[in-house]
């Protein structure tokens, strides 16, 4: 349930791509984004991913509580987002190191966090699993 504040994963054909979820506080609070960080721990940074290859070589794996990024508002909030699925991390949007703001401004698109490759046995589950923006807009009006 906590994951819903966070991050949300939209799926195409397999791919997931994690995002900043609509009811995150810096979606709604109209806070700034610091900082984005990829260095999970002394020994983890999610920049450090390198894929390769059809079958994704080296990709980073992930469980769902696996912490993908770190950020920091202006006013000192700390928000860790998290995989919330299982699978290979193929790529981190680097993009947003450089221009954070994107993740406010166009959070579905160009603000996207990263994508995930869930195992092709497991990806029929995950996707069921997911929310539809219908059920989604209802959890969040039970809040």
């Amino acid at each position: 349930f906590s994951q819903l504040q966070h991050s949300t994963c939209i799926s195409f054909c397999r791919i997931c791509v994690i995002t900043l979820a609509e009811a995150h506080p810096l979606l709604q609070s109209g806070k700034t984004i610091k900082s984005i960080n990829y260095q999970i721990s002394a020994n983890c940074s999610r920049l450090q991913n390198k894929v390769s290859g059809k079958s994704k070589r080296g990709a980073q794996f992930l469980t769902e509580l696996a912490p993908l990024c770190r950020i920091s508002s202006s006013d000192g909030e700390e928000y860790t987002i998290y995989s919330c699925i299982r699978g290979r991390l193929i790529e981190v949007n680097e993009n947003i190191l450089s221009n954070p703001a994107l993740l406010q401004e166009k959070p579905s698109t160009e603000g996207y966090i990263a994508v995930v490759l869930p195992k092709f046995e497991e990806s029929k589950s995950i996707t069921q699993g997911l929310l539809t923006q219908k059920e989604y807009e209802e959890v969040l009006l039970k809040r």
